[in-house]
């Protein structure tokens, strides 16, 4: 085995055992990336679904798949946006209504907190929780800006870009946040 080849089994092998062994019956791949799409083909279960949620740009991207598994696994493959034509449709009309998207976004993290937020998700009150994957930040619901502010530089500035945005999210909050958050 190639040290390439047991870098790529070794997150295979360390997934499937915390299914149990037998891999998962669904996996999403949020990002159009072939090593991402060919693990999360590595991991499902028998009768597994790979849910490809990412749209790529490119038009030849392509990535290998386990057909043995298609036929004798009954594993399968979906692309999916998360809604149809008419979802969309609705949505437009219900922004032109008025309805301002960056209502539903209730918190905010970096990449660190995605784990315990899964996890807890179903505990979390509120709306979107908007994860940005290249800082380090609890995940923290924009209400307890002000709050945190109090002792916190950043917090303080976030609440007041969002106070003067009717208590929303904004593209100034988050060109503030990028430059002002801790990286990993």
């Amino acid at each position: 085995m190639t040290c390439a080849t047991s870098i790529l089994r070794l997150p295979v092998e360390e997934l499937k055992a915390i299914a149990g062994g037998e891999g998962f019956n669904d996996v999403f791949v949020f990002a159009p990336v072939k090593p991402v799409v060919e693990q999360a083909d590595a991991i499902l279960a028998f009768d597994g679904c790979l849910n490809f949620f990412a749209g790529p740009s490119n038009p030849s991207f392509s990535a290998s798949f386990n057909f043995y598994n298609v036929h004798y696994g009954y594993t399968h493959v979906v692309g999916t946006s998360g809604g149809n034509t008419d979802d969309m449709v609705e949505a437009l009309e219900l922004m032109s209504k008025g309805l301002d998207p960056a209502g539903l976004i209730t918190h905010i993290g970096g990449l660190n907190s995605v784990i315990d937020a899964t996890n807890h998700l179903p505990d979390i009150a509120g709306g979107k929780k908007l994860i940005y994957t290249h800082i380090e930040m609890p995940l923290t619901a924009i209400a307890e800006f002000e709050t945190l502010g109090a002792s916190n530089r950043v917090y303080r500035e976030l609440a007041e870009i969002c106070k003067n945005n009717n208590g929303l999210w904004s593209v100034a909050a988050e060109s503030y946040l990028l430059a002002h958050a801790d990286r990993f």
